[in-house]
């Protein structure tokens, strides 16, 4: 018996399909083909089947012509998009509102009952000749992902609560901060609690990271969202953790991927307004804030495409809507969602 798993994959050519009609048509089976051939069986049954649909016998001159204008059609990097002029509008539109190309698919299969075009579709589209002019829409601006730097050693915090003492039950958030670069000689900062089930962001600046100051912050946040515990990091800046108004825990050392939710969320802030060589000091509270706003109006895939806001109100987590929420809310984010 062949060991077809040690076989090297090849693309069938007019005179194997020649011998595939000859062998079919004097009585022999698929596989009698394909051990003539010297292919997977697969590799004849596809053939054979994909032609069956349509006509009642096996023809090698229709199956080579059929084969021939699927491999023409599939070196047309992005024609699906492209053969859909409406949709391709509609990604252009989304993209300059900073919708990245899953959103785009997600939302439209789930407004229009069924899938209109896949993610890798848009992608795909996007980097063909024509459709890079708009990848610098996408939050990365790039084609390979950057490899993530190894962060610094964290000091551990006194009186923490480990992480696997923190209740099932209740709503919970996680709470970070992300820091000006090093270069810029400046401890502005900015912090930034998610809660986790609906992914809702809240945040604020802060001009250094000095405990009391941190803990300032956290108590405003969770002024604006109810939660019933907090999962923190190591660092010395929530040393006054207990102030906070709500049960904090803590991660392990040097394990970030215990709060993935506001990592991920920081990175999109990151990747989408304020890259990590941004002086923190030359942004402001309000520009921050409809930053944020921007976020929660993004539809999820994890949410089902609903938005960080929906899913907060959905749930009635949130205590007090943010100033700044009417006067940047971006166009066209929020369809169908009254605020």
């Amino acid at each position: 018996m062949a060991h077809w798993s040690h076989m090297t994959h090849r693309k069938l050519t007019q005179e194997d399909r020649d011998r595939i009609e000859a062998l079919l048509g004097h009585g022999h089976t698929e596989a009698d083909a394909t051990h003539v051939l010297g292919v997977h069986p697969s590799t004849v049954s596809r053939e054979v089947r994909r032609l069956g649909r349509t006509r009642a016998t096996y023809r090698a001159t229709d199956a080579e012509r059929d084969a021939r204008n699927k491999r023409r059609c599939s070196t047309y990097q992005g024609m699906k998009v492209e053969n859909m002029p409406a949709v391709k509008r509609l990604i252009i539109n989304e993209l300059k509102h900073k919708r990245s190309p899953d959103e785009i698919a997600g939302r439209m299969a789930l407004e229009r009952g069924h899938t209109v075009i896949g993610t890798d579709a848009i992608y795909h589209r996007l980097y063909s000749p024509w459709g890079q002019q708009y990848c610098r829409y996408l939050c990365s601006r790039r084609y390979r992902r950057r490899t993530q730097r190894r962060k610094s050693k964290r000091e551990l915090t006194p009186n923490r609560i480990p992480l696997n003492e923190r209740p099932r039950a209740g709503i919970h958030g996680q709470g970070d901060l992300f820091v000006s670069p090093q270069k810029a000689h400046t401890t502005a900062s900015v912090a930034v609690v998610c809660e986790e089930e609906s992914q809702y962001l809240v945040g604020t600046k802060v001009p250094n990271r000095k405990p009391v100051v941190v803990a300032r912050a956290m108590r405003r946040m969770t002024d604006k969202v109810r939660l019933d515990t907090l999962t923190l990091d190591n660092g010395i800046e929530n040393k006054h953790h207990e102030s906070v108004g709500v049960s904090t825990f803590f991660c392990d050392s040097h394990s970030p991927w215990q709060k993935p939710l506001v990592e991920c969320n920081i990175g999109l802030i990151r990747r989408w307004f304020l890259s990590k060589g941004t002086d923190l000091r030359t942004v402001s509270e309000e520009e921050l804030q409809g930053y944020l706003t921007t976020l929660n109006h993004k539809y999820r895939k994890s949410l089902g495409y609903r938005s960080a806001y929906e899913a907060a109100r959905a749930r009635g987590i949130i205590k007090k809507i943010p100033s700044a929420l009417a006067l940047t809310r971006p166009r066209g984010v929020a369809i169908g969602v009254r605020i």
